[in-house]
């Protein structure tokens, strides 16, 4: 398997091309994309394959996710380091690392689409156009914030193995995540992901993503934004809602937010076809909309 080391860290990655191709083929402008929380690059897969007759491919896992696990000790520039914009600049080196050619196009998903807000802002002469799917803004909310790190808290720390071998666990764990069902394999694939997650970087992550300080900054990123962004909702996401999407988009003329109905967190799993007809208009594919595999 791929792997490239970032500020002490094997990150995982892998090509998604027509034909399978192991690297890139330089013909093609090239789209990355970023998971979420406590997810890994799996679950755009079948995103990705569709998508290769107009780009070569990338996914990765960030630090502490997925297969891009950190080192005992971790490296010591790292330790309690889970900041999001530091997530913004392994992604800078990885790309710089991996020798990609500029522009790229970004599509990410959550958690990833604010470490993506973030590295627009600070690294925005690598990116082209952008897609944040399942992105926003929220209000600070002491009591609730509180009472989400407890709950967290529990969440992370009861992962026993064992919870993965459970017949349906899958499908009760992507529950709150979804609206419409999804092949048992993408969940039972997300449900291992958070089982694998490092705990630090899954606490620290909660942290960082729902804070205070993240309350402050993130409107103000979404505020600078120069590049031509898709802002892509689930008409029932729980999780960041459709008008906190809204209110995100509003914030910069060069942010387009679109609505997917009777979808939830996972619009591109949940509607396959309305999710690539969306990137296809914005990505102005025309006639050539990429069709779901």
């Amino acid at each position: 398997m791929p792997y490239q080391a970032v500020r002490g860290v094997d990150h995982y990655y892998e090509w998604i091309t027509a034909g399978d191709r192991p690297q890139p083929s330089g013909s093609k402008p090239v789209m990355v994309f970023l998971h979420g929380w406590a997810g890994s690059g799996r679950y755009w897969r079948t995103t990705a394959q569709a998508l290769t007759p107009h780009f070569d491919c990338l996914l990765y896992d960030m630090r502490g996710f997925g297969r891009s696990l950190l080192p005992v000790p971790p490296p010591a520039d790292l330790i309690d380091d889970y900041e999001l914009d530091s997530y913004a600049d392994d992604l800078a080196m990885l790309l710089e690392a991996l020798g990609l050619s500029r522009p790229v196009y970004l599509n990410a998903h959550s958690m990833g689409a604010s470490v993506a807000t973030l590295f627009l802002n600070r690294h925005g002469d690598w990116v082209k156009e952008a897609v944040l799917t399942c992105s926003g803004i929220f209000d600070y909310d002491k009591q609730a914030f509180e009472a989400f790190y407890r709950f967290g808290g529990y969440v992370v720390s009861f992962r026993p193995a064992w919870l993965g071998q459970i017949p349906l666990a899958h499908r009760m764990f992507m529950a709150r995540f979804l609206h419409r069902s999804i092949p048992s394999h993408e969940s039972q694939s997300f449900l291992n992901d958070f089982l694998m997650a490092d705990y630090a970087a899954a606490m620290g992550t909660i942290y960082t993503s729902v804070s205070k300080a993240a309350t402050e900054v993130m409107p103000r990123e979404f505020a600078q934004l120069k590049t031509r962004t898709l802002l892509i909702s689930g008409q029932y996401d729980q999780i960041i809602p459709a008008d906190m999407g809204q209110k995100a988009a509003a914030l910069s003329p060069h942010v387009t937010q679109v609505v997917i109905p009777r979808t939830s967190h996972f619009p591109m799993l949940e509607d396959a076809n309305t999710y690539l007809q969306v990137l296809s208009a914005f990505l102005e594919l025309g006639d050539r909309t990429p069709a779901p595999v």
